[in-house]
């Protein structure tokens, strides 16, 4: 089957190549699909997208038009693609849901340490050799109590993590799994009453309408002052302006993001050379309280060797005429792990109390 893969990244490439050798042509695209680009898969039966992809409507129904058939998201979130157009469309669409819960739960466990430790700060003092541990005091995680936005796989890795570190969990999800309470205490509570009482609080949600901008001013008003927020999940589950505004205030103390809200054209690119445009991210990163990473949590051999090898069996699947294992159904849609199986949709904040 010849794919077109766009988004394609020099890192990803031995790890497709390996997994497709012999069954598939790939054709490699740097630039992200869109309406634009779209014509780059004429010939193709199938495109295979990452995060920041577009796959609107528009985009597919062109994509039919070119005679695509399948897409293949190399990734467990699939907020990019407008499913049920797809559907209409004759498209069929499979993600990897079970890549690795371990690389983005134990990136998310690096964003703690190193914002609780003030690695970024000790390392900016560092380089201008400057050797005093005056403003490097730090907390332990130990004894902490985090609160997991999303309790789904990704959400239960981060459980079993934290409890080895001797923290205290809270979690919130629509569809709680009791055997994290089992097996590491977690409690389950309302969002308000989690962010209360959390000194540290993960978001592993999907993105969809009811959790964009779950994390607003509204929200963030409820945590406890000075306390570390960390997003690994998607962008637009925070709201931005209203996160700085809380750093501003005291209200958090700490901020570490993986992903963020206007990312798309930013990251996976080299902007060396020019000034950085989005004046929100510049803001963010001048604070030496707030750490972002470039959509990197995912960023290990052993998920990129499950990507691609998913990946590929979807093709396999479609190639052989059967159903992928990871199919993407419209009744999936409804099941309260739309979006992203890695977690469940999270609800919607109650008013504040």
């Amino acid at each position: 089957m010849h794919v077109t893969v766009y988004s394609a990244r020099n890192y990803e490439w031995p790890f497709l190549q390996q997994a497709a050798a012999f069954k598939h042509t790939l054709h490699l695209r740097a630039e992200p699909l869109s309406l634009n680009s779209a014509d780059r898969a004429r010939g193709s039966e199938a495109v295979a997208i990452f995060a920041n992809d577009d796959a609107s409507a528009p985009v597919l129904a062109h994509l039919a038009e070119l005679g695509v058939r399948y897409v293949a998201v190399r990734g467990a979130g699939y907020d990019q693609v407008d499913v049920a157009a797809a559907h209409r469309l004759g498209l069929r669409v499979a993600n990897v849901p079970d890549y690795s819960p371990y690389a983005v739960a134990e990136h998310a466990v690096a964003l703690m340490l190193a914002l609780s430790r003030q690695l970024w700060r000790s390392q900016q003092q560092m380089r201008r050799h400057d050797f005093r541990l005056d403003h490097l005091v730090g907390f332990n995680l130990h004894g902490k109590t985090v609160g997991i936005v999303g309790c789904g796989r990704i959400g239960g890795a981060l459980a079993s993590i934290l409890h080895g570190f001797g923290c205290q969990l809270l979690g919130h999800d629509v569809d709680p799994n009791p055997e994290l309470s089992t097996r590491y205490g977690l409690r389950y509570l309302p969002l308000p009453e989690l962010c209360a009482e959390a000194d540290i609080i993960s978001l592993h949600a999907p993105l969809t309408p009811a959790t964009h901008y779950l994390f607003g001013a509204a929200l963030l008003a409820h945590c406890k002052p000075g306390a570390v927020l960390i997003n690994t999940g998607r962008g637009g589950l925070l709201d931005t302006q209203a996160a700085l505004a809380a750093l501003r205030s005291g209200r958090l103390g700490y901020l570490g993001l993986d992903v963020y809200e206007y990312e798309k054209g930013i990251f996976f690119e080299n902007h060396a050379p020019e000034p950085l445009k989005d004046a929100l991210l510049a803001e963010l990163l001048v604070q030496s309280n707030v750490l972002v990473t470039g959509h990197q949590a995912f960023l290990t051999r052993e998920a990129l060797t499950t990507i691609a090898t998913g990946t590929t069996s979807s093709l396999d699947a479609w190639e052989q005429g059967r159903a992928a294992d990871h199919e993407i159904t419209l009744s999936a849609l409804a099941s309260p792990q739309a979006h992203s199986p890695t977690s469940a949709v999270v609800a919607a904040p109650q008013a504040p109390l």
